[in-house]
């Protein structure tokens, strides 16, 4: 039509700073706006007794359990889904069709074998039956990795329903399939049995999808509910044992002389002591003993059980103080482990206790034991695997030694997370791995400061691998069709570890040393904990918490590192200086005609510096006065401080990563001292491109760098300084070395 026109088209709110109201879960009775459990939250629980037989010379695990399931929700139940995780091992698993594969042009031996000439493993649960409490069967439907219970009747709210599965399975050689459960054959043709999954488990039933009934591909962990256990596991008579619980009849498995030194060792904090020498484990041949002796445990509100076996096992403990209670710290390993396990293993377990208590709460469970399995990093309530050897003469290089600690803190740290904290694995990975490796690198530097003979040296601290910022950028700044959002299934995500591990921990790192502060953040974190444990969180849980108890909006922080794949660069884009002076003629005239009612008198004027300017102060050739002028201009100015700068700055920083994060800027002056400021990050909250400051400086600012400390995973220093860096290219440097 004629004289209209045109409009520029909306659009949606796109700011970085924009609520989280469009990802997060409305609040309702079962989880409140504030990230706490609400007044109708509920949990299903399941209790177990069970009746486990090993048989050795077969490699076979036989079972007899009966389940007690109580439903606490208010939903009537018509079925209920229990775990077979074993059946990813079955001969007809579907989990390896699902992986790419193509040949290479060379390959292991065993690992070639194993894919393509020997017959598939003969794994998964056989089900002999599934009865009711008064021995009637039960129909199920069996899909994959998971099995549908019938029940007699609709289980209501409030109601109990106990049943009983027999069944067994072949047990996996975990080297040769890299599982998370099985044997190690050792040369001497003796096994090591860490033993998890083995026996079918209930699924999570909650409010928040109904039953957690998502398949296992073998990625992606496990979603499990509380419950209580009664465990009798029947093993060779020469075999040591650890398993999750309170062993119930120690007097009946233990030596006179285990006694003793198990007494000694409950009375010892600051050394592990031996339980079972390696000496008498070498004594103790195959077939020596005969005959089986039974185990029994007992363990109160855990979510799992998971125990380890064999006749090569040394056995040493020692007491850790946490809180009002003392922790028996333990360790389980064959003698291809020392000397390297005997000297450290024990002694991160106690450390990590101690560490993780102080960052979230009192370790509740009575016992933490680390078993030694090769190629193992897994974990279970109260007792997880863990790698680390030295070689066959008994030496081990840095590499091995911190990489054994550190999987011990680990895989110890996750009785914290997952195991008590009861966060979904199979949906939201990060919320425990992620978690945990950050907790992780606190505890790697407290072991270190508890125990600095752990360093080599030249070394300061404990060389950690994740949580500083600077190890997540190659990460981050790569090719962005291989990265995911954190918020991302685990199974589906690219660089598993980086992106489950390695950056939530990094993130957290982040936002409580730069961010928010450790004091807000610890508080916040233990908050969160507390809320929690023996509780199943979701991730908005934890945001929602996290904000509750700081007072801090973190919605951008969580879109940013969690939701999106940006990453953080920022730079400084330019620098002006100016000085003051006095008003050119020119100007004065234009300003005249053009504000006829300015007086020109009230407005100081400044100048860009140019070549021969630099430094002057043409109107105020010293700091008094500038200062009797503007007392002249001001009313009550004598009342006032007043600061005496002489340099001023507009300097424009810039954003060409996505990442919202605060500037961190370190002035230099020319005297040689330093100033540093942080912006928090609500300064882009207007521009998410480029944003100006301006500094007054009483001395001249000669170089100005962004991020100096490296704390923020700034992607790209090369326009972090003023002026200019000029950086040395590989080739450059290359030829550099020639010249030497």
């Amino acid at each position: 039509m004629f004289g209209q026109t045109s409009r520029q088209e909306g659009h949606k709110n796109e700011n970085k700073f924009k609520q989280l109201y469009d990802e997060f879960a409305t609040p309702n009775m079962f989880r409140t706006g504030s990230g706490a459990p609400g007044p109708g939250y509920y949990q299903q629980k399941a209790d177990y007794n069970m009746d486990i037989t090993l048989d050795d010379d077969k490699a076979i695990i036989r079972g007899f359990e009966t389940i007690t399931y109580t439903n606490n929700s208010p939903d009537p139940l018509k079925y209920l889904w229990v775990q077979l995780d074993q059946n990813v091992r079955s001969k007809d698993s579907k989990s390896p069709l699902i992986e790419t594969s193509k040949f290479k042009t060379y390959q292991r031996i065993s690992s070639f074998s194993n894919s393509y000439i020997e017959a598939p493993f003969e794994g998964g649960f056989n089900l002999d039956e599934v009865k009711d409490a008064d021995g009637n069967d039960l129909p199920v439907g069996i899909n994959r990795t998971m099995m549908r219970v019938e029940m007699p009747k609709v289980l209501q709210s409030g109601e109990s329903f106990k049943f009983s599965i027999k069944w067994w399975y072949n047990v996996n050689n975990h080297v040769i399939d890299r599982a998370r459960s099985g044997y190690e054959l050792f040369e001497d043709g003796n096994r090591g049995y860490v033993i998890a999954q083995f026996y079918p488990r209930m699924a999570v039933y909650n409010d928040v999808e109904g039953w957690q009934n998502s398949q296992f591909w073998g990625r992606d962990e496990f979603a499990l509910p509380f419950g209580d256990f009664d465990v009798n596991i029947t093993v060779p008579a020469d075999h040591i044992m650890e398993a999750t619980g309170v062993l119930q009849n120690r007097s009946e498995v233990y030596t006179v002389k285990m006694m003793d030194r198990y007494e000694a060792a409950k009375k010892s904090y600051k050394n592990p002591v031996v339980i079972v020498t390696q000496k008498e484990v070498e004594e103790n041949k195959k077939g020596k003993v005969k005959g089986t002796k039974t185990w029994k445990f007992k363990a109160e509100n855990v979510r799992d059980f998971g125990f380890a076996t064999s006749r090569k096992y040394i056995l040493d403990m020692m007491a850790v103080k946490v809180g009002e209670k003392d922790v028996m710290a333990v360790s389980l390993y064959p003698k291809e482990g020392n000397p390297l396990w005997e000297q450290w293993s024990t002694k991160a377990v106690a450390s990590t206790l101690t560490s993780y208590s102080r960052m979230t709460f009192d370790y509740p469970y009575p016992k933490a034991v680390s078993v030694n399995a090769k190629n193992q990093g897994m974990e279970y309530p109260m007792i997880c695997w863990n790698y680390g050897r030295p070689d066959k003469t008994g030496k081990y290089s840095d590499r091995t030694k911190f990489g054994m600690v550190s999987v011990i803190i680990h895989e110890v740290g996750h009785n914290f997370f997952p195991m008590i904290v009861n966060s979904d694995e199979r949906q939201w990975t990060w919320m425990d791995e992620g978690l945990n490796t950050f907790l992780q690198y606190v505890a790697e530097q407290d072991f270190a400061e508890t125990y600095p003979e752990i360093l080599s040296k030249g070394q300061t601290k404990y060389p950690s691998r994740r949580g500083p910022a600077k190890n997540i950028i190659s990460y981050m700044a790569g090719n962005q069709d291989s990265i995911a959002p954190i918020m991302t299934k685990g199974l589906n995500t690219y660089q598993f570890g980086s992106n489950a591990y390695g950056k939530p921990a990094t993130a957290l790192n982040i936002l409580r040393t730069t961010v928010m502060g450790k004091e807000l953040f610890d508080y916040a974190f233990r908050e969160y904990t507390h809320r929690w444990m023996f509780k199943h969180p979701t991730p908005e849980d934890f945001f929602r918490t996290m904000e509750d108890a700081s007072a801090f909006d973190l919605d951008w922080f969580w879109r940013g590192w969690f939701y999106t794949t940006d990453n953080v660069d920022i730079g400084i884009d330019n620098v002006e200086e100016y000085v003051l002076t006095n008003i050119p003629s020119a100007d004065a005239v234009n300003l005249q005609k053009r504000y006829k009612s300015m007086d020109l008198t009230d407005y100081v004027y400044l100048r860009e510096v140019e070549s021969g300017l630099s430094g002057s102060n043409a109107q105020f050739g010293d700091s008094k006065s500038l200062e009797k002028f503007v007392k002249e201009k001001l009313a009550e100015s004598e009342n006032k401080d007043f600061r005496s700068p002489k340099h001023f700055y507009n300097i424009t920083f810039n954003k060409p990563g996505g990442l919202v994060m605060p500037i961190i800027v370190e002035y230099t002056y020319a005297d040689g001292s330093a100033y540093r400021e942080t912006y928090p990050a609500q300064i882009w909250r207007h521009n998410d491109y480029v944003v100006t400051k301006a500094v007054a400086s009483e001395k001249p600012i000669v170089s100005i760098v962004v991020d100096p400390d490296d704390e923020t995973a700034d992607v790209d220093t090369s326009n972090n300084s003023w002026p200019r860096k000029i950086e040395t290219s590989e080739f450059e440097s290359f030829k550099n070395t020639l010249k030497e």
